[in-house]
């Protein structure tokens, strides 16, 4: 072998080691989480300065035909761009690799994500969609429906952007229905587009959970925090209490920076003043002045008149309850409004309202359609959930029941007024 032809192999071989550098280095990026963040940048410096010294090791004559510059040139700028802030030499050198070869599907990737940390959205989508007319990518449609979502806070057409997002998504499963990273991006995409469209299609919601348990059977997911927190918030929403403590846990564990544990002790707490308000409102003669105090209610004949107790778990449809309301519950989370209500056979369950403002539960406030302490509800298809779960030694048992918009609740025989409306928002974990 010539001398020329032994210099080109052990060329390619370093620039084969300078590409698993990188991989390593983005590997630390997406799995490392320390609870100093500080350290997490040191360890991607110093790892960041190897690969770079191993690229550089090729010599200047080994990579001057054009795919081999577009190759360094992308390799160089990705290295650059794996940190959290936008670096102008990243963009640089990413930009020559794509002119280079305009056919390097990663480096339009790379080249859009380092355009995004810039603030130019439109200039990252434009990258994504290059590179996707290159060919069909699952990383890029990933990409590229994360950065819709992105875009979509604030548009006019918010809820159009998001249907892309989703399609996306759903179109970078189809390349690959076992890349658990593909789930996750479904899994923020549906959860996005069930709080912009109104937080009424409840489809959506399981969609996104069903995304997240897929996602989690890839293994190579099971170190991002993401998956989990994410899972954990919409866990949390459905007052699914368990799985959701279970969730910011394992967030917590990966990625102690993320207020995963903030997360656990607020669900915990609330649960404690539930469970402790529900223990005293057991004496007899209070409960049972509370029930006989509940007035006559003309129901709209296609509804079925039904105490807590003979409820059907989940969502009953064509069902009304009547309480009175004991108390309203204060907690530290913005959403939902809690209340113990008592039914007239006597019996207690915590009521939770979404979509209200927290103000109208301020008796100072002088809108007579307020809801407080004393008043009389008539909840139209409630859903119901017997609660029952232990958490670090702690019993938790009580009856559940959610509604989700105004127009499900009745207080002292009238509507509440839709200037109580406010629309609840759960952002998922989306980094570039």
């Amino acid at each position: 072998m010539s001398n020329q032809s032994q210099g080109e192999v052990d060329a390619a071989n370093v620039m084969a080691s300078a590409m698993k550098a990188a991989e390593d280095l983005y590997n630390i990026r997406d799995t490392y989480f320390p609870s100093n963040p500080d350290d997490k940048i040191s360890r991607l410096q110093a790892h960041s300065d190897l690969a770079l010294n191993l690229l550089d090791s090729i010599p200047s004559e080994q990579r001057k035909l054009p795919m081999q510059r577009a190759t360094y040139e992308y390799l160089r700028g990705k290295i650059l761009d794996v940190f959290p802030e936008y670096r102008k030499e990243a963009e640089d050198h990413l930009s020559k690799a794509v002119k280079l070869s305009p056919s390097l599907a990663d480096a339009w990737l790379c080249l859009g994500n380092c355009i995004w940390k810039k603030g130019d959205l439109p200039s990252a989508k434009n990258c994504f969609t290059l590179a996707l007319s290159k060919g069909p990518n699952k990383k890029i449609l990933s990409q590229l429906s994360m950065l819709e979502r992105r875009m979509a806070q604030g548009a006019e057409n918010q809820a159009e952007i998001v249907e892309e997002s989703i399609k996306h998504a759903k179109e970078a499963i189809m390349l690959d229905v076992k890349d658990g990273n593909s789930w996750y991006n479904l899994g923020n995409a549906c959860l996005t587009c069930f709080f912009v469209t109104g937080a009424w299609d409840h489809s959506k919601l399981l969609q996104s959970l069903k995304a997240y348990q897929n996602a989690e059977k890839d293994e190579s997911m099971n170190s991002n925090p993401d998956l989990y927190f994410n899972c954990a918030t919409v866990n949390k929403y459905l007052e699914n209490y368990e799985r959701a403590l279970s969730g910011f846990e394992a967030a917590a564990s990966r990625d102690p920076g993320l207020n995963s544990t903030e997360e656990v002790r607020k669900i915990v707490n609330l649960l404690d003043k539930l469970e402790s308000l529900l223990r005293g409102q057991t004496k007899a003669k209070r409960l049972n002045s509370w029930a006989s105090s509940l007035a006559a209610v003309n129901l709209n004949p296609s509804y079925r008149k039904a105490t807590v107790g003979i409820l059907s778990d989940g969502l009953n449809k064509k069902v009304a309850i009547i309480g009175k309301v004991l108390f309203f519950v204060k907690h530290e989370n913005v959403a939902p409004l809690y209340y113990l209500v008592c039914d007239s056979d006597q019996s207690c369950y915590v009521l939770s309202v979404y979509g209200m403002r927290d103000e109208a539960c301020d008796i100072e406030i002088k809108d007579p359609l307020q809801i407080k302490e004393g008043d009389q509800l008539t909840l139209l298809e409630p859903n119901y959930r017997d609660v029952d779960f232990s958490w670090n030694g702690k019993a938790y048992r009580f009856n559940s029941v959610r509604v989700d918009f105004l127009e499900q609740v009745i207080v002292n025989g009238k509507a509440i007024s839709s200037t109580q409306a406010v629309r609840t928002a759960i952002l998922a974990q989306h980094k570039p």
